[in-house]
């Protein structure tokens, strides 16, 4: 494989490898950097590309693996997970306080849920993946995705109502 084929491979997914590592590691920076790790490592492989029933599913889980480990190296120690890039362009400035407001606690939950299903809403809600792409990525049954994913959604709408409906009686 020559690198033009390479890149016509790769450049459906390469924003979506770094959207998610960006997602986990929340610096651009390293993000970019895993990303292109990444890439090196799939060129590295390039001759046994073909192997693979999904390249794309493959890059993501190891994209996914490469940030995990990013975050639970030394260097990464003081890594959040964290996601702001939710923007109105249109809306009153009270909507806009209050949307980012809301944002902001739905970013708060998200970071205290179990990692897990921090990966799965990550691809699911936002990424758009299929169940059983997440399934591949996460190397779980589909079940257990739609489970995990109902739990985190669960969770996440509970602290929401608890949190905006306090001191409303």
């Amino acid at each position: 494989m020559n690198q033009s084929e390479f890149v016509l491979l790769i450049n459906p997914f390469k924003d979506k490898l770094f959207r998610l590592a960006k997602r986990l590691l929340v610096s651009t920076e390293e993000a970019e950097d895993a990303t292109q790790e990444i890439l090196v490592k799939l060129w590295n492989k390039n001759e046994n590309l073909e192997a693979y029933n999904s390249i794309e599913a493959m890059a993501v889980t190891m994209t996914k693996n490469y940030c995990l480990d990013q975050l639970k190296s030394k260097r990464a120690s003081n890594l959040r997970i964290e996601h702001s890039n939710f923007t109105d362009k249109e809306p009153s400035l009270y909507k806009q306080i209050e949307d980012n407001d809301s944002l902001k606690w739905v970013e708060k939950i998200i970071n205290q849920l179990p990692e897990q299903q921090r990966i799965i809403i990550q691809l699911r809600d936002i990424e758009q993946c299929e169940f059983s792409e997440i399934a591949k990525i996460t190397e779980m049954n589909e079940t257990a995705v739609r489970v995990a994913l109902s739990r985190a959604r669960k969770t996440i709408r509970e602290y929401m109502l608890k949190t905006h409906s306090y001191g409303v009686q």
